[in-house]
C-alpha cells in the first residue's frame, strides 16, 4: 500500500523597488529584523537579542501573521555582505524558506530586490497570491519609510 504523498511546492516571489536613499542606509535598516514590523505587514515583531544589522550566523525569532494565524518563525542569517546582500533562512511549523535581499547603487538611490523562496504543505489556493500582494505592500511601505525620514 502506497503512503499518501504530501504536495510540497517550492514557490518564489521576486520584487524590486527603486528607493531614493543611500545604499548603506537601506542596508542598515532592512537588516534589522526587529524593525521589519515597521514596514512589513505580516511581521508582528522579531527578537534579535541585539541592535543594529545582523551578521552572518546570527539567529533570531519572529512572530508573523500568516492569513490571520500567528506563526512563530526561527531564522538564521546566511549571508550578510554590507551593503549589497543579505540572506536569512527560516523555518516554522507551516512554512520554510529564505528571504534574500540584493542592493545596488542606482542613480541617486538604491535598487532594492527582495526574493522570498518558500515551501509549505498548506493547501491554500490563495496563499501565493496573497503573499505576493503582501510583499508588494511591504516594499512600497519600505520605500515610503526610507524616502520620508526620520526612519532611524
Amino acid at each position: 500500500m502506497r503512503a499518501v504523498e504530501q504536495s510540497v511546492r517550492l514557490e518564489q516571489i521576486s520584487q524590486e523597488r527603486f528607493i531614493q536613499a543611500p545604499i548603506d542606509a537601506v542596508y542598515d535598516y532592512v537588516t534589522q529584523p526587529d524593525r521589519w514590523h515597521e514596514w512589513h505587514p505580516t511581521s508582528l515583531g522579531a527578537d534579535t537579542g541585539t541592535s543594529g544589522s545582523l551578521p552572518a550566523g546570527a539567529r533570531f525569532t519572529e512572530m508573523i501573521d500568516l492569513l490571520g494565524v500567528r506563526v512563530p518563525m526561527s531564522y538564521r542569517v546566511q549571508i550578510a555582505r554590507r551593503p549589497r546582500e543579505f540572506k536569512t533562512v527560516f523555518t516554522s511549523l507551516v512554512v520554510d524558506g529564505s528571504i534574500h535581499y540584493f542592493l545596488q547603487p542606482f542613480r541617486d538611490g538604491t535598487l532594492f530586490k527582495r526574493v522570498l523562496t518558500y515551501e509549505t504543505e498548506l493547501q491554500l489556493a490563495s496563499l501565493h497570491e496573497r503573499m505576493t500582494e503582501l510583499s508588494a505592500v511591504a516594499l512600497d511601505q519600505l520605500r515610503h519609510r526610507m524616502e520620508n525620514p526620520p526612519f532611524v
